[in-house]
């Protein structure tokens, strides 16, 4: 490329990431993008999780006890310190940094996203996760927090902003036709990262242990590697759409009350000039605020009133229990904490894909009027039904509705903004999720932590019959304040003004700009269907589904002890073993055999719908049966769906 050239979009001289390589050609499947950005979210999902490193890290001087810095030690020195293991609270402090930069970055780089295409923004991504990774190993290595920090957190944090955006725009324009869905799709996996890094961060910590290291710079540095290997896969495996690529026979839907969507598009430098920019920026803060405070409160809040419960002692206040069957159930409430990261990951597809059929107005409307009644009633659930399925559907439901709202935003702005921009707005609205990450915390402490204001709710709460007896009834009452306001916000939003509107003439300047000529500007399919499950499709989904299902199963083992007990017993060899009640066995059964199931019919149940049949359309019963082969697939599916 000369200097001529320079800003042109060609594929002469054009680098390996220059995002005029990764225009779509005829015959692409558009299939394979979700789990190519399924391979970066669920990387760098794995910040959710960075809690299992907390406890191994307290005590990495004193390996077997808790050399903790002195109280009266200031940050500073502690940010040097060599001498004395670093305190939970500067540990925490990473999550702040992870989600002050993803906003962030996610923020000030949006725009230069769209520009340069996922490729590079997945490139730089990996980069910068795997990097920060190697780098805060080398800060637990010479016991440094300053440079763990500087690894993880800020240049960690950055990777979590560009490798969070970089897919959504992509799969906006792939999925015209399944916005909520395409983005469901991949967000998901950000929210499921957690639940396949905790356990593999386990198990590799176990192996690398050793009596002078708790294994935690090791295995810092392994999932660098491994994720940074993932995130380049990602990368490389995305194509973007051409300019003006729609599926064959798909017309935009029209505009309703029920689903309004935008025919034109806002450009970047006048969307948060908008109304509507900032009432979503605030539903989302104020969906992500309460769902934080749910986070930290949901584990010791189980702990707190169910007690001996979880452990068959059913009577015996969390006060009388010992050390042992304290930490006993500081185990389970792990399970519970994983079984809330599957909600989350599930509301992410779930909702998503909902709103394509209800809109996306209307599905934060179920967020936030379903969210008020399970925060009002979650007390109710554990202290006067004393139930723990209903206290655990109830805290289920919250969190799938707190991942749904990520998922569903990209939409609801793709709806609003049109999508030539949709990736940099979407990187502005996630300050608010730095926001939320800021001061969802600090609210939740100075709620609790101001005695006037619980006092005051506590007395309103006996005077309408209330369960009193904790101090989280209070917040979560409080927080349902939060969630009237995100719904009064919601109601709020209406369509953008016309004058914000680019014009035609813009739009197709932009897009020239975009795909190197005018004629790419024309509107179908250039030999791009809309694609279904064929075998690379079906093998780079198998590459990505394979390490969520063992999560998945993992997460229910370890859920499962929430309601049944492990017997220990004598095997016939003399050696310690665990027989699982009936319930549990027959759980995983049922789970394994729908998994496997799902998988075998998955591929035809998608080519049938991308197709505009229905699934019986291959059946032997119909008069157009295809071949055998067709017809053992619809007998599965007949068996599946049985």
């Amino acid at each position: 490329m000369t200097i001529t050239t320079a800003g042109t979009l060609t594929d002469t001289g054009a680098g390996i990431l220059d995002r005029s390589r990764t225009i779509a050609k005829p015959g692409f499947n558009r299939w394979l993008v979700p789990p190519a950005a399924l391979c970066i979210h669920l990387c760098i999902g794995m910040a959710y999780g960075f809690s299992v490193f907390w406890i191994p890290l307290s005590h990495a001087i004193g390996i077997t006890e808790n050399k903790a810095c002195s109280k009266e030690m200031p940050l500073l020195a502690e940010l040097f310190t060599t001498t004395c293991d670093w305190r939970g609270t500067s540990l925490v402090l990473m999550y702040t940094l992870f989600f002050v930069l993803l906003g962030s970055s996610a923020a000030i780089w949006g725009g230069w996203v769209e520009r340069s295409g996922p490729r590079k923004t997945g490139v730089v991504a990996a980069f910068c996760w795997g990097g920060g990774l190697v780098i805060a190993a080398l800060g637990v290595y010479l016991h440094q927090l300053w440079l763990m920090w500087l690894g993880g957190g800020v240049i960690g944090g950055i990777g979590l902003g560009l490798g969070y955006i970089s897919p959504v725009s992509t799969l906006v324009r792939w999925f015209p036709d399944r916005r909520g869905m395409a983005t469901g799709m991949a967000i998901m996996g950000f929210g499921g990262g957690a639940m396949i890094g905790m356990p593999l961060a386990n198990i590799l910590m176990n192996y690398f242990k050793t009596p002078t290291s708790v294994g935690v710079w090791e295995t810092l540095i392994t999932l660098g590697v491994i994720y940074f290997i993932f995130m380049m896969i990602g990368a490389f495996a995305y194509r973007v759409s051409p300019a003006g690529w729609q599926p064959d026979d798909w017309v935009p839907p029209p505009s309703t009350l029920k689903m309004k969507i935008s025919a034109h598009h806002v450009h970047l430098k006048d969307a948060h000039k908008t109304p509507q920019f900032w009432l979503i920026w605030l539903v989302l803060c104020l969906n992500v605020t309460a769902g934080i405070g749910v986070l930290g409160m949901a584990s010791p809040l189980l702990q707190e009133i169910f007690a001996g419960d979880l452990i068959g002692l059913p009577g015996v206040k969390f006060a009388a229990l010992t050390a042992g069957q304290k930490t006993e159930i500081a185990t389970i409430a792990a399970g519970f904490g994983a079984l809330l990261s599957l909600f989350n990951i599930v509301g992410r597809f779930f909702w998503a894909s909902l709103s394509d059929h209800i809109g996306r107005k209307p599905t934060y409307y179920i967020f936030f009027i379903l969210g008020i009644a399970l925060y009002a009633l979650a007390p109710t659930f554990a202290s006067t039904f004393q139930s723990k399925i209903l206290f655990v559907l109830g805290f289920g439901v919250i969190l799938s509705m707190y991942g749904g709202g990520f998922a569903t935003i990209p939409a609801y702005l793709a709806d609003m903004f049109g999508t030539l921009f949709v990736g940099a707005i979407h990187g502005r609205l996630l300050t608010a999720w730095s926001v939320a990450g800021i001061f969802g915390p600090m609210v939740v402490s100075a709620i609790r932590d101001f005695p006037a204001l619980v006092d005051s709710v506590r007395a309103l709460q006996a005077t309408v019959g209330l369960p009193t007896d904790s101090s989280y009834y209070s917040t979560m009452y409080i927080l349902c304040l939060m969630l009237v306001a995100g719904l009064i916000c919601n109601a709020f939003i209406r369509p953008v003004a016309h004058s914000r509107n680019m014009s035609p003439e813009d739009v197709a300047a932009i897009q020239a700009e975009r795909a190197s000529s005018e004629a790419a500007i024309k509107h179908g399919s250039f030999g791009i269907g809309k694609g279904g499950l064929d075998l690379p499709a079906f093998l780079f989904w198998a590459f990505v589904g394979i390490p969520l299902a063992w999560s998945v199963y993992m997460t229910g083992l370890s859920a499962m002890k929430l309601f049944w007990h492990w017997h220990p017993r004598k095997l016939q060899n003399g050696k310690k073993g665990a027989r699982i009640s009936r319930p549990l066995l027959l759980f995983v059964r049922v789970f394994l055999r729908t998994f496997f199931r799902a998988i075998g019919v998955a591929r035809t149940t998608i080519a049938s719908a991308e197709n505009g049949g229905a699934w019986r359309e291959h059946c032997p019963s119909s008069p157009n049966c295809g071949p055998r082969h067709a017809e053992r697939r619809c007998h599965d599916r007949q068996r599946f769906f049985k």
